[in-house]
């Protein structure tokens, strides 16, 4: 295939966001000085990330035409067959790209390896090109990553690289029926989170060290140990479960593999399905609304920093 574009997603630096809400940087620093905050920290995060983004820019021009769109654009971007995807920012950023990347080559890059941790992030500002060159050439290893995906019975659906959220929009519980393996419950909860692979050191694991915090009060020896999931494995977990008379907590987790998992909404209103931790990227799921969560046909395909 023969690549002509390379392009570069990237999201608001903090900084940025703070400008936007008070229209000058003069006035965020007030605000934040005036609570007692630090506004220095975010002055150096914007500006090491500015500088990581023109060297980027800069490196890549000399070797493909290149645009840059932001993170608020994506989900709306046409991906053309003939681009590769340059991701430059948090994990966040490469899991919400991903879903709408097309199985399109992304080359995730870490711009401040001493703020992010960078878990999906394998390359940084100095080796980046490299792997961008080993893709123009088709000379390059991959990880294929699965979706998770949530389908309506209105034919709706969504997808997730790290993790679905179905549960209730405020601060309620969230009542449903849920069917596992021919078991059925109806349910009163926080919500049901679903993981995948890739998500399951986000917030997944926070729930495990929950679980693992409060047992730890009365077992002291005691630890619940998170399972590690294959490729095409999801694991959904309750979120404080509430036990009464109509509603059951039997069934509070659960691997999905080669199945599926099925709710249906007992919400009249703010029910709702979301991905990756974005809000704005959601299903609604009221009354009458039956999800069916499972693996999706659509990839991801991250570029690797071995190379061959």
């Amino acid at each position: 295939m023969s690549f002509e574009y390379a392009i570069i997603v990237k999201s608001k630096t903090r900084l940025e966001t703070l400008i936007e809400r008070f229209n000058t940087k003069a006035q965020a620093k007030f605000y934040i000085e005036r609570l007692g905050g630090s506004f220095e920290e975010y002055e150096i995060e914007d500006e090491i990330f500015k500088n990581a983004l023109n060297a980027l820019q800069t490196q890549l021009s000399k070797v493909i035409k290149n645009k840059t769109i932001d993170r608020h654009y994506v989900s709306s971007y046409i991906f053309s067959k003939k681009n590769i995807i340059v991701v430059i920012g948090q994990d966040g950023l490469v899991a919400n790209t991903a879903k709408y990347s097309d199985n399109l080559p992304i080359i995730a890059v870490n711009p401040d390896t001493e703020r992010y941790d960078g878990i999906l992030l394998p390359f940084n500002i100095t080796n980046f090109i490299q792997g961008v060159e080993n893709v123009l050439t088709n000379n390059y290893n991959s990880k294929i990553m699965s979706f998770a995906e949530a389908t309506l019975n209105d034919g709706q659906r969504l997808l997730a690289f790290n993790d679905l959220f179905i549960g209730a929009s405020t601060h309620v519980s969230a009542r449903y029926k849920i069917t596992f393996k021919d078991k059925i419950e109806q349910q009163s909860s926080s919500g049901i989170i679903v993981s995948t692979s890739a998500g399951s050191t986000g917030w997944l694991s926070s729930i495990f060290n929950m679980a693992n915090g409060v047992t730890s009060m009365f077992e002291k020896n005691s630890t619940l140990k998170q399972p590690k999931l294959k490729e095409n494995d999801l694991f959904f977990a309750v979120r404080e479960p509430f036990k009464s008379l109509k509603t059951q907590t039997e069934m509070t987790a659960g691997i999905i593999r080669n199945n599926t998992l099925t709710i249906e909404s007992f919400m009249p209103n703010n029910g709702i399905i979301f991905s990756d931790g974005i809000e704005k990227d959601f299903l609604n799921f009221n009354s009458g609304a039956i999800a069916t969560i499972g693996i999706a046909k659509e990839t991801a395909n991250i570029v690797e920093k071995s190379w061959l």
